[in-house]
């Protein structure tokens, strides 16, 4: 790497202490040359003296509050000066190397704007890790997956996703991004604040000609749930409303109507599944969160661009539900064949 390009990684920060405690020791390890920076979002645990004391060399950015991931990154990112931004949860194990591999491949090609590493998990590091895995996609629906992970199924890393390939959204929990682009596109969208805004900042970005990216030769660990558990209405609530609001800001029109009718029965069908299998709170969530998206669409439609007349590349082109939960295709292998 260009000892000239900076490279700033920054970890979003609340009430984490314990999570600094087991995973900033890599981080700082392995990110020589790099600006190492906390950005707290309002903690009010004692997050930020346990840095200053143990982390000489880590910046701190406070913020007054949570902000969400969106808003904390936002206001962060804008103290920042550097080249190239890395989004890294607080609960992920960098490895020696990380870096640079992924900087080298952004600047083979100017329009690669957004790339991530190989996501596998902490907690049993052979297989991939939920969030990010091998890159990540959609179907023509809004339902995402990722090479290595469809629905709650995740592979073992057996060398299959090692090739340097074009994605649709790259994982939040470690995002590249380069500054300039990020500044363009004007951000995360707040309105989100948390889940599925790395997918609308990735769609946004494919809308206006950059490149998303996957580089299998950077590799981390990721532990997951760290902030919200994977179990949790309020996550449920976000992911469900957020997916549609996305759908919402980015489909092209002739896709809208016919989309969000089809997702209509899919997600009252979610909501009747959480209803007989897990809890009354999870139910609940899906029809709070279509009853909010309902109550705010509204303030998206300036967000629509009419220009956009199809989807962008590395979209699914059939049903992620159907051809997972009723053909068994668990497997992004499987299903590759139709990505566009």
């Amino acid at each position: 790497m260009n000892p000239k390009v900076k490279v700033a990684v920054v970890i979003l920060n609340w009430n984490g202490k314990k999570l600094l405690e087991q995973y900033l020791p890599s981080v700082v390890k392995y990110s020589l040359g790099c600006d190492v920076i906390v950005a707290d979002n309002g903690s009010t645990d004692d997050s930020i003296e346990f840095i200053k004391q143990n982390f000489f060399t880590v910046k701190v950015i406070k913020l007054d509050k949570n902000y969400g991931f969106t808003g904390g990154y936002n206001r962060a990112l804008a103290m920042i000066d550097a080249d190239y931004f890395v989004l890294l949860n607080d609960d992920v194990e960098v490895t020696k190397g990380w870096i640079n591999p992924v900087i080298r491949l952004m600047q083979q090609d100017e329009n690669i704007a957004i790339c991530q590493p190989k996501l596998l998990s902490y907690n049993d590091k052979s297989r991939f890790e939920y969030a990010g895995a091998a890159g990540g996609y959609i179907d023509y629906l809004g339902y995402p997956f990722c090479a290595g992970r469809i629905f709650e199924h995740l592979e073992q890393d057996k060398g299959q996703y090692d090739t340097i390939r074009e994605i649709f959204w790259a994982t939040g929990a470690a995002m590249f991004v380069k500054s300039s682009v990020f500044k363009e596109l004007g951000g995360l969208d707040e309105r989100f604040f948390a889940h599925m805004e790395e997918i609308d900042f990735c769609w946004r970005a494919k809308n206006v000609g950059y490149k998303v990216m996957y580089c299998p030769e950077s590799k981390v660990y990721h532990y997951g749930g760290g902030t919200l558990n994977k179990l949790s209405p309020r996550k449920t609530f976000l992911n469900f409303r957020n997916n549609l609001l996305l759908l919402y800001k980015n489909l092209p029109d002739k896709e809208l109507k016919n989309v969000m009718r089809k997702r209509k029965y899919l997600d009252l069908l979610a909501a009747f599944m959480f209803r007989i299998t897990s809890s009354k709170a999870e139910y609940n969530a899906v029809l709070e969160a279509r009853k909010e998206f309902l109550a705010i669409k509204n303030d998206f439609n300036n967000d629509r661009n009419p220009n956009i007349t199809t989807y962008p590349t590395q979209v699914y082109r059939r049903s992620l539900v159907i051809n997972s939960k009723l053909f068994g295709k668990n497997t992004f292998n499987k299903i590759a064949k139709h990505i566009k």
